[in-house]
């Protein structure tokens, strides 16, 4: 029982990313669960085509009687079981998000991999899943960064839940996503997140109009359209990540995540064909 929790700043693709992970690991033959943990904001559902869930996280947070596969959903698609929040508004109020420990433990024990997404910023919500989890990815954006200075960003962000992580006793890592072919930072954004950060770089995934496109239909990109840019390029993270969990290493990977990188800290721009 390995469990993961996805955190970043809103926008950066958390739940894409939770989504399209959970499908990864799931089509690698492991049975896999994936939890929406923005208990405010859920929306990892509609990634899997799942819409007003009769039951769902918060039916199991308000009734503690309630077993918790009675609000798992299962993809026939992707394969990947789905533990969704509600959207609807009375169901946020007045919630035992305390409980969110004791129902990861009680169901996660039932799969190989478990992956939370997260909400924006501090990841209040699912701070207490922490003490279960063994990882932490940081999903960062770097082309719609508020701040002029990226290293200001990455200091005022990804430090952070770094540290928070750290705090857990988490492996933590990056994936930089919606990365343009124009960025002139990326070369100097993983020099700073490996070295001045001592963070890795898990994967590097291009903007790609198809990851939208899928979610606007209930489906992961990696499902949805296995041969785009960005398919290609999780499954490289997903299998950085497969090696750092189950020690499953696929020949030459390594190879080409550091030459993928070197490339782009030479030419300051996606090689085509590099993607990671």
């Amino acid at each position: 029982m390995v469990s993961v929790v996805i955190t970043g700043r809103g926008g950066a693709g958390k739940t894409t990313m939770t989504a399209n992970l959970g499908t990864y690991f799931s089509k690698n033959g492991y049975r896999t669960l994936v939890i929406d943990g923005d208990l405010y904001l859920p929306k990892l559902s509609f990634h899997f085509g799942i819409y007003n869930p009769i039951y769902n996280l918060h039916t199991l947070l308000k009734n503690p009687k309630m077993r918790a596969l009675d609000a798992v959903y299962h993809d026939i698609n992707t394969g990947v079981d789905v533990l969704p929040g509600s959207s609807r508004l009375y169901d946020v109020i007045d919630l035992d998000n305390k409980r969110l420990r004791n129902i990861v433990r009680e169901i996660s024990t039932r799969y190989q991999l478990t992956i939370i997404d997260s909400p924006v910023g501090i990841p209040f919500d699912t701070i207490s899943t922490f003490r279960l989890a063994q990882y932490q990815l940081i999903v960062l954006e770097i082309e719609r960064s508020p701040i002029r200075s990226i290293h200001r960003m990455i200091e005022n962000e990804v430090i952070k839940l770094k540290a928070l992580g750290e705090a857990y006793g988490l492996r933590v890592g990056v994936i930089i996503n919606k990365v343009r072919e124009s960025s002139h930072n990326i070369d100097d954004v993983v020099d700073f997140l490996e070295y001045s950060v001592d963070i890795p770089v898990v994967g590097i995934i291009p903007y790609d109009h198809k990851v939208p496109e899928a979610t606007n239909i209930g489906r992961p990109v990696l499902d949805y359209a296995p041969h785009a840019p960005a398919s290609k390029a999780i499954r490289e993270a997903g299998d950085i990540l497969n090696e750092w969990i189950f020690g499953k290493r696929r020949e030459g990977l390594l190879h080409r995540l550091y030459e993928a990188i070197s490339s782009f800290l030479h030419s300051g721009r996606v090689p085509a064909g590099k993607k990671l």
